[in-house]
């Protein structure tokens, strides 16, 4: 289990159940509150909304978490800011 394969179908499957049960709980919600059925399209938009931020927000923590173990925040030069004058 420790294959990185392994690994990542299964964070994968685990976004899709969280992805599905999000689109569920919402559609439930909208109805709840009096907003009608959900057409075909309406399933779509809904479940691709929230695919698409769960990969958006996948994507940005993965950056995140990369950019502060290689220490890409390290290196940055802040020489030129403005409130770091005389702190040389």
């Amino acid at each position: 289990m420790d294959h990185p394969a392994v690994r990542f179908l299964l964070r994968l499957l685990l976004a899709i159940v969280v992805a599905a049960a999000g689109t569920g709980a919402i559609a439930g919600f909208w109805t709840l509150i009096g907003g009608g059925e959900l057409t075909i399209h309406g399933w779509i938009a809904l479940t691709l909304g929230v695919l698409g931020t769960i990969g958006l927000t996948w994507g940005l923590m993965s950056l995140a978490f990369r950019s502060h173990r290689d220490g890409w925040d390290d290196r940055v030069d802040n020489s030129l800011d403005p409130g770091r004058e005389g702190e040389d």
